[in-house]
């Protein structure tokens, strides 16, 4: 019995569908078995796909990629074969990071996109949002595979088990799931592949209608079969490099062979005795980071939740944070600072007197001294926890399928910048500005949370509100997900959830922020997933877990 896992605290799954389930009532009240039965009983689904493993003997590594090779299924707008990931895990002494987000074809220059798009308004190259020429190398089979052969324990096989059978067999497509599937067919119906694989009967499946996907299941069997290597240097490797010529993309089998990830050192920052561990840029983990680094040079106990004053000095320290992410940050090859730089105590007290307690601020890059999504989390009965996320970016990515295999491919190229001057500027053989980052929570070396919170830029803004109403206001992981959020947008703007209290908002506009209307709650909020450990040192005591009730992922355990 040991070497089995007796429970899995929690297997967290993302949100894929959306926060549909308690949330949406009139325009799907007509189905007949009820407007939340659908997205509910897909995360029972999703969560018995890592249970089944866990009576294999699996540990939490094991069931989480179990969970998310089912994810590409029956969420395919966030996530696919030909996404990207990173993950954080506690192998039950130490932190290891995987970075497997994928690099440019390397074709790609400034020039390129010049030569077959043309030159914008501002100068600068135009760069595509869909199609060939937003796909880097998709990082998501090798990142499984990676995962695996470090720290797995049952055969690669079967993991794939049970998205293989749900693949064949299929499944009734939920509420939101449906109607982002809907939104999204306009625009991508004349993506290469798109309609053949995402519009079965001419357009997306309706609420409650069976989808299959024998082709991705053919996929998931070569990728079992060869621990991942088939994608990249095998059939399945050669069939995307072909459909890449053939539509006049610039992803070669060398581009594909080449590709390996990283395992990385997560960066990290004390806050009040505890510590926030992010995956080092080309993430935007060191965006929570710094903005923590910031919070905490205020008194926030001393400040009450909710008021305007806590929720304006967050805000202020993410605006502060993203205004050096977007400057500094990239591959961490061409960064002209280091991490370090920008999370040094001195560089973040400088940072920190520029807020004012009485009035909103625009904020631009300092100058540190020089010297979007799938998430889930996953835990063990011997203490190996498992921070992990995988996206598409945009919905369906780029919306380019290779034909007979459900490959769905991402479009994280649209990361790269076309200034010249930009670290961030594309280049081939390098990795884009990416949004997505799992979460990490220590104290004393000892761990003590696996989480996460989805949504593009939401990303590092849910990880900081969170850590700041479980540690400076003691919120319990439920309490502190389910509460209101507030999003900085890239023009800083602001979004804020319509059940934040009203005196707060007011307060907020009569500080000076700019408040902007919000198109998409879905998207725009995040969605998060935790798993807090009762015990730094006896696994015995087991967990306490989370899920948003933004979206319809479950905390699943036995």
């Amino acid at each position: 019995m040991n070497d089995r896992i007796l429970g899995i605290a929690a297997l967290l799954l993302a949100a894929f569908m959306t926060w549909a389930g308690w949330g949406i009532e009139a325009p799907f009240a007509y189905e007949p078995v009820g407007p939340r039965a659908f997205p509910l009983l897909l995360a029972l689904i999703i969560g018995l796909c890592g249970l089944r493993l866990a009576y294999k003997g699996g540990n939490a590594v094991d069931a989480a990629i179990a969970a998310a090779a089912t994810l590409v299924l029956v969420e395919p707008v966030s996530c696919g074969l030909g996404g990207d990931c990173f993950a954080i895990v506690w192998d039950g002494k130490e932190l290891h990071g995987l970075n497997s987000s994928g690099v440019a074809p390397a074709a790609w220059n400034v020039e390129y996109f010049k030569r077959k798009y043309g030159v914008g308004a501002d100068g600068l190259a135009i760069q595509p949002k869909r199609g060939w020429d937003a796909v880097t190398v998709p990082g998501v089979v090798a990142g499984w595979a990676a995962l695996h052969e470090k720290l797995g324990k049952l055969p690669f096989e079967q993991l794939f088990e049970p998205a293989i059978e749900i693949a064949e067999r299929g499944y009734a497509v939920p509420p939101v799931v449906a109607h982002k599937w809907a939104a999204a067919a306009e625009e991508l119906k004349s993506q290469p592949g798109y309609a053949q694989a995402f519009l079965p009967e001419g357009r997306a499946p309706k609420v409650g209608e069976h989808f299959r996907f024998p082709d991705a299941a053919n996929t998931l069997r070569r990728i079992a079969e060869s621990k991942g290597r088939d994608f990249y240097e095998g059939e399945l490797a050669e069939r995307i490099a072909a459909f890449s010529k053939e539509c006049g993309g610039a992803m070669t089998l060398e581009d594909l062979r080449g590709y390996r990830p990283e395992w990385v050192k997560p960066i990290s920052k004390s806050y009040r005795g505890y510590e926030l561990h992010e995956i080092p840029p080309n993430g935007q983990g060191i965006a929570a980071l710094i903005a923590l680094g910031i919070v905490e040079r205020f008194d926030m106990a001393d400040i009450p939740v909710d008021s305007v004053q806590s929720q304006h000095i967050q805000i202020e320290a993410m605006k502060l944070a993203f205004a050096d992410l977007y400057k500094y940050v990239a591959d961490p090859r061409a960064m002209q600072v280091t991490p370090e730089q920008m999370l040094s105590d001195a560089y973040l007290d400088s940072r920190a007197k520029l807020i004012r307690l009485d009035q909103a601020t625009h904020f631009e890059a300092g100058r540190p001294h020089a010297g979007g999504t799938i998430y889930l989390t996953a835990a063990d009965e011997n203490g190996m926890m498992i921070s992990f996320i995988q996206s598409n970016y945009m919905g369906f990515g780029s919306g380019v399928v290779v034909p007979g295999t459900g490959i769905s491919m991402q479009n994280r190229g649209v990361g790269f910048s076309m200034d010249p001057q930009s670290a961030n500027v594309v280049e081939g053989g390098k990795r884009p500005f990416h949004t997505i980052i799992p979460g990490f929570l220590t104290r004393g070396g000892k761990p003590v949370m696996s989480f996460g919170v989805m949504g593009g830029d939401m990303q590092p803004q849910g990880h900081m509100q969170t850590v700041v109403r479980m540690i400076d206001y003691h919120q319990n992981p439920q309490a502190a997900c389910c509460a209101p959020r507030w999003k900085v947008n890239r023009d800083f703007t602001l979004d804020i959830e319509t059940n934040m209290k009203a005196s707060t908002i007011a307060g907020l506009k009569d500080l000076g922020h700019a408040l902007k209307s919000v198109d998409d709650p879905y998207m725009d909020f995040g969605a998060g997933q935790f798993i807090w450990r009762m015990s730094e040192s006896d696994n015995e005591l087991g967990y306490v877990a989370a899920s948003d009730s933004r979206r319809d992922g479950q905390a699943v355990g036995f």
